[in-house]
């Protein structure tokens, strides 16, 4: 699901992009899936070594050949079971093989997805309307949340919507958002996000109702550098009409201790308050 819209029919061979799958899969599925694939090859070569009849000294029943091939593809070997036929040294020698080339893809694919930098941003579940400046306004607000700067920060946003052109044909057009400031130079506590809403601008005229109808989006995408790997990462969020809140503003976050130093605190993040009004926080 993406844009709120539902991939169906895609035509495309399942093992085609299995790697780019794995790693996007979330971790809880990826060791579900590995877990999975381990036990199922286990069964398999178990029933495999139970079709050699007494192939295996020292194993009775399949629980132990199970638990064999358990010794054999991890290449433990505790010498309690061993193999003692032609038949039994061959499946051996294939899951052995097989044993090394799994353990060695498995340990690619979680280093992979554990080496792997992400930006840990907090978006506002709100965006508003406001006037500022004589001018109306849209702003969102994001959070770095980790501890460390987001260099060279750049943030676009989108508006997606439906429109339907003169001969009848159903379209799905993208227009960029103009914003007050799209570039940070150190993304490093909070960020609110503008955009001034004048003729130039696709919001320009539209009702809540108009953005409803016509399926009004807007994607916001942030890209920049995180110092600790020097590697680019990204965020994005999306917002739909029933987000947007008129004539409020979101609430201050940020304090002074006494020894004039400044704070931050995210309790509030998502807090709105009316325009005109003055908050404080302790």
């Amino acid at each position: 699901m993406f844009l709120g819209v539902e991939r169906r029919n895609l035509r495309r061979a399942p093992l085609a992009d299995l790697y780019h799958s794995l790693i996007a899969r979330s971790w809880g599925r990826l060791l579900g899936l590995v877990a999975f694939v381990y036990l199922a090859a286990n069964c398999l070569f178990a029933a495999l070594y139970d079709l050699g009849g007494d192939c295996i000294g020292g194993a009775r029943g399949f629980k132990q050949l199970f638990f064999f091939s358990v010794q054999t593809l991890s290449t433990i070997g505790y010498g309690t079971m061993v193999p003692q036929t032609t038949y039994a040294h061959v499946l051996v020698t294939i899951q052995a093989f097989g044993g090394t080339l799994f353990v060695a893809l498995v340990t690619g694919l979680v280093f992979a997805k554990f080496s792997r930098p992400t930006a840990r941003v907090m978006w506002s579940n709100k965006a508003v309307i406001v006037e500022r400046d004589g001018k109306r306004q849209l702003q969102f607000r994001m959070a770095n949340e980790r501890a460390n700067q987001i260099v060279e920060a750049q943030l676009r946003i989108a508006l997606a919507r439906t429109e339907t052109a003169p001969d009848g044909e159903r379209m799905r057009r993208f227009q960029d958002l103009a914003l007050v400031r799209d570039r940070n130079v150190i993304f490093v506590l909070t960020w609110t996000a503008s955009h001034v809403i004048d003729a130039s601008s696709p919001l320009y005229g539209l009702s809540l109702d108009d953005m409803k109808r016509q399926g009004v989006q807007l994607i916001a995408s942030l890209i920049g550098l995180d110092e600790t790997f020097s590697q680019q990462v990204h965020s994005r969020h999306s917002y739909a009409p029933d987000d947007f809140v008129f004539d409020m503003r979101f609430a201050d976050i940020i304090g002074t201790e006494p020894d004039g130093s400044r704070y931050v605190d995210y309790a509030n993040f998502d807090a709105l308050v009316p325009m005109g009004t003055k908050t404080e926080i302790s």
